[in-house]
């Protein structure tokens, strides 16, 4: 099972002649911000979960949002839709819009969860190092908890500061 890179051109003028079957790997808080209308979503989360049901022999289009998960996961990929055709955009959903395949946006979707999730500890990092300095060096302490959290996030591959803002009300019209 192998895949090919190919250009968003590319893949508009595929899938504009309906040679192709785009499917979009990004989870469903990205999607609800912005997605191509009519392409099919599969998680890369839940690839190994869910068949796509997509007949042998088809080409298979897969973006994400700049095209680095798509390179990172193009074996599991292309294990998801045997006998078919698998092809990674270039540049993600972004490069798709320039070439002219129509893009659905709602910008009152909450913002994607790990993108609240870099905003919030990194605010919580600077409000430490910034009350530390000024105000009391213990508070240097919410900094390093926070940078601990984070790398605790990062060896057991879970978040518990996306689990919490996940929960938050502005999030929950998204599940």
């Amino acid at each position: 099972m192998t895949t090919e890179t190919i250009s968003a051109r590319e893949a508009a003028s595929l899938i504009a002649t309906g040679e192709a079957v785009l499917v979009d790997i990004r989870e469903a808080d990205e999607r609800a911000r912005s997605h191509v209308p009519g392409s099919a979503h599969a998680p890369v989360s839940r690839l190994g979960s869910a068949a796509l049901g997509i007949p042998a022999g088809s080409t298979v289009i897969f973006h994400c949002q700049s095209g680095s998960r798509t390179a990172q996961n193009a074996p599991a990929l292309a294990a998801a839709v045997p006998g078919c055709r698998v092809m990674l955009v270039e540049g993600g959903i972004a490069a798709l819009g320039a070439a002219g395949v129509k893009i659905a946006e709602d910008k009152r979707a909450p913002l994607p969860i790990m993108r609240q999730v870099q905003i919030t500890a990194g605010s919580l990092v600077v409000f430490g190092a910034v009350l530390g300095a000024l105000v009391d060096p213990r508070f240097h302490a919410l900094s390093a908890f926070v940078g601990a959290g984070l790398v605790f996030a990062g060896i057991m591959g879970l978040c518990p500061m996306a689990n919490l803002l996940a929960l938050m009300p502005w999030n929950r019209r998204a599940a």
